[in-house]
């Protein structure tokens, strides 16, 4: 009995395979472990910024006590050659260097480690000389180590150590044992020196994204209702519009759902109702009709001449259009009739449509990626729908629930893509589980949606906080913090009023570098069907207009919140963020910090959107190596006001009615 989806029979996995005297002799001597950042010891990409330092550390050691020396090698996608930097021994056989990448492209990097003979030989004479051991026989040895170095010694390495030598020659005692200690001739010692017991690491891969990639401020909005009239479908010269108003609120991508034709067979009508009435446009989401499939523009938007125009006034105003990449189909699709191969058929040959019971999609169905007609078809015209969008200008991309996709299929596309075109960015929307998640992190994924929008008391904050900031997740998963979607009115929302949606605008944008709000958000919007994490009424299915200067908008606290990431260096990131005490449960506090403290933020949040809360709070004064009772310079970045504290326990009380968050730069007296 044979099958082509035969499994493979288990073989011998070369990790418990005992070496034979003659592969012992050949082992490497010296050990390379836990080098950081590494993913699955090098399966995967970990993520870095161009122009941002990588910290690469490994645990490096050997037999005995010989010295060690260790290189880090790093090039980019394309370079001949290495670029090289020695690493430094910070204790307990842990080893480090730093780079930076430069370019958007993929990089590799590799740890090389070798005895340093001569800084063993400078070690034990220095010990012996402390403690007043003569030296006689290591002075010559030290000349031995020397003359055998100008031997295979080149150009002015050679000439130093040829110096060295004659000086030693002419050298009293004590000279020649300051010479041999010396920098100088340490240095030449290490240029050439022949590296014995040389050992290599794994290649370990970077992927070196854009800066966007890590961070951004995102606005999401259904093109079709910009517009002031339920009656009237918006159109891309209507989104142009509305360009300036986005811009002032500091977004720097402006999303949108499919932008495709729409089905009409089985479309959904207003509240997701089975019954679509003759002018309910559908949901986006079903794509496909007549006029063409995901690489189409729905007629009512414009025209692709249209979408030029508006991509092009989007990068005056520095905003870049993000577009939906959803592989669904409506049963209009023309790949239903062109390529019904690609598609999964019940027995009575209907279509499979999709579900996730209870919920049933009737307006759409999914692709089967394995199926015989599908491979690798399938795959290529998938990849060439992102390729033309590319070539239309866009370079950001969300993934509808990727999770539900192949995992090989996100790997080999987003590598593709990312080969021709490396400042491609791919968000994933997976709202899944952590290992999922986490997978397609890996894969390739640039930005991830989050567990965020479920996370509101002060210990689930903090405890997710701090697992964005641990591996394996600070490697792979830049979280997108978005506050709300078209798909979930959070529950938190529903009732607590301006002062909510103040709270949670605060936690995402000061959380983390990346961020999202879906349109409505600003107009604090939060009617749901009851029962029900959704909203009613939902944009999905109806075209919405909005007055976006209605009374109670939060437009101008979302503006200022983007504007302090936009000043403030480390906001622009979620990582570095540290959790300090405020003695009251609905306070959260945090800060972020650079690396060299020239940009310290303490975030404070009342959680609670009802009431004032209040708390006695530590000042985190030591992180500036102060003492408990130093002075500290605040500055509320909400309001320009400035103040000076004195001592490490401070006092703070935020009220909802005014402002629930208080968000304070710290700088240390000079």
């Amino acid at each position: 009995m044979s099958s082509s989806h035969e499994a493979r029979q288990p073989g011998v996995h070369c990790e418990n395979h005992r070496p034979n005297l003659d592969e012992a002799l050949r082992l490497p001597r010296i050990a390379i472990e836990h080098t950081e950042p590494t993913l699955d010891n090098g399966r995967f990409a970990v993520k870095a910024i161009a122009g941002q330092p990588v910290t690469v550390t490994s645990s490096i050691f050997t037999d005995g006590h010989d010295q060690l020396g260790a290189a880090l090698y790093w090039r980019a996608d394309g370079e001949a050659g290495w670029h090289r930097q020695r690493m430094r021994f910070v204790g307990n056989d842990r080893w480090q260097a730093e780079f930076t990448p430069l370019r958007v492209a993929r990089h590799l990097f590799v740890i090389e480690a070798w005895w340093d003979v001569y800084a063993t030989y400078r070690h034990e004479l220095q010990k012996k000389h402390a403690a007043g051991v003569p030296l006689s026989l290591e002075l010559q040895e030290g000349r031995l180590h020397l003359q055998r170095a100008v031997e295979h010694g080149q150009g002015e390495v050679r000439a130093t150590l040829e110096e060295l030598l004659r000086r030693l020659e002419r050298a009293s005692h004590t000279e020649a044992v300051e010479l041999l200690l010396s920098g100088e001739a340490s240095a030449a010692m290490s240029a050439a020196d022949a590296h014995p017991h040389r050992t290599y690491s794994n290649a370990f891969p970077l992927d070196v994204e854009r800066e966007r990639a890590l961070f951004a401020s995102w606005y999401e909005l259904f093109p079709r209702s910009q517009t002031d009239d339920p009656q009237r479908h918006g159109t891309f010269r209507d989104v142009i519009a509305r360009l300036p108003a986005i811009h002032d609120m500091g977004f720097d991508v402006l999303y949108f759902p499919p932008i495709h034709p729409i089905g009409r067979r089985f479309r959904k009508g207003r509240n997701n109702s089975l019954e679509a009435g003759p002018d309910d446009p559908g949901s986006p989401y079903a794509i496909g009709g007549e006029e063409g499939g995901h690489e189409a523009i729905h007629p009512q938007l414009g025209s692709r001449e249209e979408f030029r125009e508006l991509v092009a006034a989007a990068g005056e105003y520095d905003l870049e259009i993000a577009l939906d990449f959803a592989i669904q189909c409506s049963q209009d699709h023309p790949w239903l009739k062109r390529h019904p191969g690609w598609f999964s058929w019940r027995p009575d040959g209907s279509i499979r449509y999709a579900e996730n019971p209870p919920k049933k999609y009737q307006d759409i169905v999914n692709v089967d990626f394995y199926a015989a007609d599908a491979v690798p078809d399938l795959w290529v015209a998938l990849r060439d729908v992102v390729l033309g969008w590319v070539a239309e200008g866009v370079k950001i991309f969300r993934v509808d629930n990727p999770h539900t996709k192949p995992l090989p299929f996100w790997e080999w596309l987003i590598g593709d893509v990312r080969s021709k075109h490396p400042e491609v960015i791919f968000l994933s929307e997976a709202f899944t589980r952590p290992p999922m998640m986490l997978r397609l992190g890996k894969l390739g994924f640039s930005q991830s949606y989050t567990y965020f929008t479920w996370r509101n008391s002060k210990e689930e904050l903090g405890a997710y906080f701090a697992e964005l900031n641990e591996a394996p997740a600070k490697y792979c998963m830049r979280p997108n913090f978005f506050v709300n979607t078209p798909d979930i009115n959070p529950v938190f929302l529903h009732n607590s009023g301006r002062a909510g949606f103040l709270i949670r605008a605060a936690l995402a944008a000061m959380g983390s570098g990346l961020w999202g709000m879906y349109s409505g958000f600003e107009l604090c919007e939060a009617a749901a069907l009851p029962g029900k994490e959704e909203y009613l009424d939902s944009e999905k299915y109806e075209i919405r207009p909005r007055d976006y200067l209605a009374p109670g908008n939060i437009v101008a606290e979302i503006a200022q919140l983007n504007r302090i990431r936009r000043y403030n260096p480390a906001l622009q990131t979620h990582l570095g963020l540290q959790l300090y005490n405020a003695w009251n449960d609905n306070i959260l506090l945090f800060g972020k910090r650079t690396a060299d403290l020239s940009n310290f933020v303490l975030v404070a949040v009342n959680l609670d959107p009802f009431h004032a809360q209040e708390a006695h709070f530590e000042l985190p004064l030591w992180e500036f190596g102060l003492p408990d009772h130093a002075a500290m310079h605040g500055e509320d970045l909400m309001n320009g006001h400035r103040w000076t504290w004195h001592g490490k326990i401070q006092w703070t009380r935020l009220d909802p009615d005014y402002l629930p968050f208080g968000i304070w730069k710290l700088t240390p007296p000079h």
